[in-house]
């Protein structure tokens, strides 16, 4: 498994900074409260598929830059598509910003995202969409197209929510489109701690480090168990997916290394072989 670190991307609408084998990604349009202009989605798509072979990145650490982090789609910059009707384009645009959610999940590197001020439509999907959250205490979400005349579901929300927080809160927020603050957030299992905006990125970065002290193919490989086992149908097909991964990974050098630090009371030195 190659680890040859690769140049972290440049964009315009969002900032990349690497931190070993950790990469802070940054919502950078503070002025338009980070809302998903058509360049951002094109960037966030192209960054999270990018991710998918990029074996020297390990951990995410998704932020916002400015008091909001994300008010869902820019509506004021939607993009007009030449010789498309109203339906293509309309359903072009909930494609590309659905697959920006589809490419999170898809992509190998566990994803902790840290939000502060509002969330909203597609905005709260790229939280529900992550591995971990944290909030600051001004976090406020919803799901907020049927607010605007449309469904209540969309960008993955009927998918994400029952699954997180169970169908009575789901289907209280998708069915008013009503904010839920960092407390309720928190006490429903939303998100998974409440922290000062300051300490927002040294908390991510804390969690992303102890990420780091795994083993490179079983961090990657949690993962993937994790996403598709939320879907299992039995006990049977996720158990079987977790005895795939414990088969395969314990003929690793890794493996072999991991038993030999605990026997000798130290860090295991993995090398994602």
């Amino acid at each position: 498994m190659s680890t040859q670190e690769t140049t972290a991307p440049t964009y315009a609408n969002l900032k990349v900074e690497r931190r070993g084998a950790i990469e802070i990604l940054t919502l950078d349009r503070p002025e338009a409260l980070n809302a998903l202009s058509p360049e951002m989605t094109d960037e966030l798509n192209d960054y999270y598929a990018g991710l998918v072979e990029r074996t020297d990145v390990r951990v995410v650490v998704m932020r916002a830059n400015g008091r909001a982090f994300c008010a869902g789609l820019d509506i004021k910059a939607a993009r007009k598509r030449e010789g498309l009707g109203p339906v293509a384009q309309s359903l072009k645009t909930q494609t590309d910003i659905g697959n920006i959610y589809r490419k999170m999940r898809a992509c190998p590197q566990p994803i902790i995202a840290l939000g502060q001020g509002a969330a909203c439509g597609g905005g709260f999907s790229l939280l529900l969409a992550s591995d971990v959250r944290y909030g600051a205490p001004s976090l406020r979400m919803n799901a907020a197209y049927i607010k605007i005349g449309l469904t209540g579901c969309d960008m993955a929300s009927s998918y994400f929510l029952p699954r997180l927080v169970g169908a009575s809160l789901a289907a209280e927020m998708i069915l008013t489109g009503r904010f839920i603050g960092a407390d309720r957030a928190l006490s429903s299992g939303l998100i998974s701690e409440i922290v000062p905006e300051d300490e927002l990125l040294d908390k991510g970065l804390a969690l992303a480090e102890e990420m780091l002290a795994t083993s490179p193919l079983g961090l990657r490989l949690s993962k993937q168990a994790l996403n598709l086992n939320i879907d299992a149908p039995s006990l049977e097909h996720a158990m079987a997916m977790e005895d795939r991964h414990q088969v395969m990974l314990a003929t690793t050098e890794d493996a072999a290394e991991a038993m030999r630090a605990f026997v000798e009371k130290r860090a295991p030195n993995y090398t994602g072989r």
